[in-house]
């Protein structure tokens, strides 16, 4: 058995058995080089076998919006902002917040893989993982990312309790005009944070959004119903599920928010990461039942090229964090992961 404990320089791990008179030797591992758990870090992390891959054992399970405590809302969102005060580690301007914003444009332009192409859901899974690291080491986060499931928010879009301004991630933008359509948000948790970023120019601003009127929010809400998830969800081959999940379910949000969320900079927008999970887990779910679902990827490798996807493909985080391979990051409950749905 090898376990993980938290230490000062990472992960120390601990490998001994369960015969009597074994000696646990200790390996003290840098943070960026161990298999990440989802679980707090304080105490007893995570537990992993011996083999080819690290497996855990026991995963930690993300879960809806709706459905978490309102003690436990409260301290995403507070970690969320806390993001807003640390310093990037990426430039000498801005902070950690605004990190995830640059390396999420910097790679979807530069790589042409993060969107568009087979990568799309690998690399994302990737990115909302380092986010959670962040809000975990950085912030003193001690849960999993939540997720948001629009689909039960289809028909009534601007009542989803996501929007609530005291326990959700505030709604509408009714400040002034902004970007992207948007407005500043004057409510919520958000309201007087100021990004740095705005698609490929430094323009700080007021988070903002811009909810479309009714109509079209009902037309748009219809991408997302119950019926056209488990349609798009039947899928038999990777690349026509990728594809149809980035293009319908995906783009959803940028057309029903907008403002930040209308560029590749929109984790600008808390919004972005609770939509990214879902987007995760109706990909994890998709590899539960397919027959070959931990290594089922293929598709044009970049959005630019007709070059084929491969497992051994480079996810480039920008610095975020060490590059991995696709094979890495298809197996949540493996390697660098620790979770499940």
């Amino acid at each position: 058995m090898i376990s993980l404990f938290k230490s000062k320089t990472g992960y120390t791990r601990v490998d001994g058995g369960d015969q009597e008179g074994q000696i646990k030797v200790e390996h003290d591992y840098p943070l960026d080089q161990t298999p990440q758990s989802s679980e707090p870090a304080s105490s007893h992390c995570c537990s992993f076998t011996t083999g080819p891959a690290w497996v855990c054992q026991r995963p930690s399970t993300r879960r809806e919006w709706r459905t978490l405590q309102e003690a436990e809302k409260t301290d995403y969102l507070t970690a969320v902002k806390c993001l807003a005060s640390k310093p990037s580690k990426l430039r000498n301007t801005g902070t950690l917040y605004d990190d995830f914003a640059w390396v999420h444009k910097y790679l979807t332009t530069s790589t042409a893989s993060a969107h568009n192409a087979a990568s799309f859901l690998p690399w994302h899974r990737y990115f909302i993982q380092i986010y959670e690291k962040a809000l975990t080491e950085d912030c003193g986060f001690s849960e999993v990312l939540p997720y948001w499931d629009w689909s039960q928010d289809s028909s009534s879009f601007r009542n989803a309790p996501v929007w609530d301004t005291v326990s959700g991630l505030g709604g509408d933008g009714s400040g002034v005009q902004s970007i992207g359509d948007g407005k500043c948000l004057t409510s919520g948790p958000f309201s007087e944070i100021e990004v740095m970023f705005y698609d490929n120019e430094i323009q700080p601003h007021c988070i903002s959004r811009g909810f479309p009127k009714d109509e079209e929010l009902s037309e748009i809400g219809q991408l997302i119903s119950p019926e056209i998830i488990d349609k798009l969800s039947a899928e038999d081959h990777y690349e026509d599920f990728a594809l149809d999940l980035e293009k319908r379910a995906h783009r959803f949000l940028t057309r029903s928010v907008r403002g930040d969320l209308s560029r590749f900079t929109g984790p600008n927008d808390p919004i972005f990461f609770l939509h990214h999970v879902n987007l995760d887990r109706l990909w994890w779910q998709w590899q539960q039942r397919a027959p070959d679902g931990m290594t089922a990827y293929n598709g044009n490798a970049f959005n630019n090229t007709q070059e084929p996807a491969a497992l051994t493909d480079t996810l480039d985080m920008g610095g975020l964090a060490k590059n991995l391979q696709v094979i890495d990051v298809m197996d949540t409950t493996s390697g660098h992961f620790c979770y499940k749905y």
